[in-house]
């Protein structure tokens, strides 16, 4: 268990491979409990190249404890939430929250007012802990699985004051 907060940083490449970890393991320990073995089995791959883009092109930060990367979040730029996984070692330590309320600053100084995202049943939760309210219970298709997940919306309202935008400069 760690007591201190992340530190929440931009994503550079060099993390990509600790990404990648992240995701499969947070897919196949954590999700696994609401999805089967052939849907976490699907759902835990990724293309490389593909994520390499995804990840580049759109505002990815991390979450680090020392010098292990702990937990990832993706923003593009129309207010996607895209990905958001935290290290099942990580899990309940307010990692994933360090990160969400990252990315809402960011919003906010882009003047983004709704972010959007699909949840996971996993995740769902901790969304609407964190004011997401559930738009749609969908089912998605993915190499040959189907997976039901939400999608969920998020009013920021104003974008941010003059001295949360300093902040964020520094």
């Amino acid at each position: 268990m760690v007591n201190d907060a992340p530190v929440i940083r931009r994503y550079h490449p060099r993390d990509f491979p600790d990404v990648v970890e992240v995701f499969l393991r947070s897919v196949s320990e954590v999700a696994a409990k609401d999805y089967n073995e052939a849907q976490t089995r699907a759902w835990a791959q990724i293309d490389e190249q593909r994520w390499m883009v995804r990840l580049s092109h759109a505002w990815t930060f991390v979450a680090c404890y020392q010098d292990e990367l702990a937990g990832f979040i993706t923003l593009e730029r129309d207010g996607h939430l895209d990905l958001l996984f935290v290290h099942p070692d990580y899990q309940r330590q307010k990692t994933a929250t360090a990160l969400l309320n990252r990315l809402e600053s960011q919003a906010r100084a882009q003047n983004i007012a709704t972010l959007f995202t699909e949840a996971s049943i996993t995740a769902r939760p901790f969304f609407e802990r964190h004011g997401f309210k559930v738009m749609a219970k969908q089912t998605v298709a993915l190499r040959g699985e189907e997976f039901v997940n939400y999608r969920m919306q998020k009013w920021l309202g104003e974008a941010l004051t003059l001295l949360e935008y300093r902040e964020l400069s520094e």
